[in-house]
C-alpha cells in the first residue's frame, strides 16, 4: 500500500499527529504488513493537505513545539474509497532471514543456528504482540486482521520448530 492510501486510512479511523502515525506504523498493527519512515510519512501528510485531502490543527504544547494533528476531509474520504476500490497487489513474500540463511551456509555455516534461533524468537515476539493487540481489537475487520497476522507468524514459528533440524547443527 502507498504511502499516501496509508495515512488517509490511519486518518479514517481518527484524527493523529504525524509521530502518532510513524508509531502505528512502527509498533501498531500496521508494522504487520506496511513500512513507512518519518522520511515519507511527513511529506505524504504536507501533500495530501495540499490537496485538502485532510486538514492540519496545531495545538499548544507547554515547552514544546505546537503539536500538528492531521484529520480526514470529505474528499480524503472519497480519495480512499477510490484507493480501495482498485485490487491490491499481491503481497511481497521478500525474506532478508531466508537470504541471510542462503548467504550463511557459503560463508559461516556455524551462524546457520543463531540465525534460526533469533528467528524463531522473534516470531514468537510477534505472535505475543499481535495477541495483546487482538484483545484490545473492538472492530471485527480489526480483529480478522490480526487473527491473520497471527496465524502467518503462527506458521512461520511451526515451520522453523518442526525443521530446524534439517540445517541447524547440534553444538
Amino acid at each position: 500500500m502507498d504511502i499516501r492510501t496509508l495515512c488517509l486510512g490511519i486518518l479514517a479511523l481518527g484524527d493523529a499527529t504525524g509521530y502518532e502515525i510513524k508509531k502505528m506504523v512502527a509498533e501498531g498493527s500496521f508494522s504487520f504488513f506496511s513500512e513507512a519512515s518519518y522520511g515519507s510519512i511527513y511529506p505524504a501528510l504536507t501533500k495530501l493537505t495540499t490537496e485538502g485531502l485532510i486538514e492540519c490543527r496545531q495545538e499548544s504544547q507547554s515547552n514544546r513545539p505546537d503539536k500538528k494533528i492531521y484529520s480526514l476531509t470529505e474528499a480524503g474520504r472519497a480519495a480512499l474509497e477510490d484507493s480501495l476500490a482498485k485490487d491490491p497487489r499481491p503481497d511481497k513474500n521478500r525474506s532478508e532471514f531466508l537470504a541471510s540463511l542462503l548467504f550463511a551456509e557459503a560463508v559461516a555455516p556455524e551462524r546457520i543456528n543463531s540465525l534460526v534461533q533469533d528467528r524463531i524468537t522473534s516470531h514468537k515476539r510477534q505472535i505475543d504482540a499481535l495477541k495483546l493487540m487482538r484483545a484490545e481489537e473492538d472492530s471485527p475487520v480489526g480483529q480478522f486482521v490480526l487473527d491473520y497476522g497471527i496465524q502467518v507468524q503462527q506458521a512461520a514459528y511451526d515451520f522453523l520448530i518442526a525443521n530446524k533440524g534439517r540445517i541447524v547443527t547440534k553444538l
